[in-house]
């Protein structure tokens, strides 16, 4: 089996402080897709859930992409809520991007570690 990361070293946090995780790991067709947060060169942006979970869907497809893999290969997704009374809304973005190819999801209530309110990371398949 061969594993292939991408991304080691390019994710920034706050403060542009390189974060010690792949973006991604891809391992016999599938792949593992880190947590995304709403954030753009470092920096959480948007103020509310619906802003914020576009870009943090955003993030996470662009690092699909960038391995090869588009939504339809999607299998699971991982959604964190920092406040549960976001769910409705966060499902209706999560609608427009997945809507056509729905995979199974979780989504929970927790606490964030960085200032925002939503977390969302991704497996996805494609027979190599």
């Amino acid at each position: 089996m061969s594993v292939k990361r991408y991304g080691v070293g390019e994710g920034k946090g706050s403060g542009q402080r390189s974060l010690p995780f792949a973006k991604a790991t891809e391992a016999d067709g599938w792949l593992y897709v880190s947590g995304q947060t709403p954030m753009r060169d470092g920096e959480v942006v948007g103020t509310n859930i619906v802003e914020q979970a576009t870009v943090a869907i955003e993030n996470m497809l662009t690092i699909l992409r960038d391995a090869d893999y588009d939504v339809q290969d999607i299998v699971r997704i991982g959604v964190w809520l920092d406040d549960a009374r976001d769910f409705w809304s966060f499902n209706a973005v999560f609608e427009k991007y997945f809507g056509a190819h729905p995979p199974a999801r979780c989504c929970v209530q927790s606490p964030m570690v960085v200032d925002c309110k939503v977390e969302i990371d991704c497996i996805a398949y494609r027979k190599t």
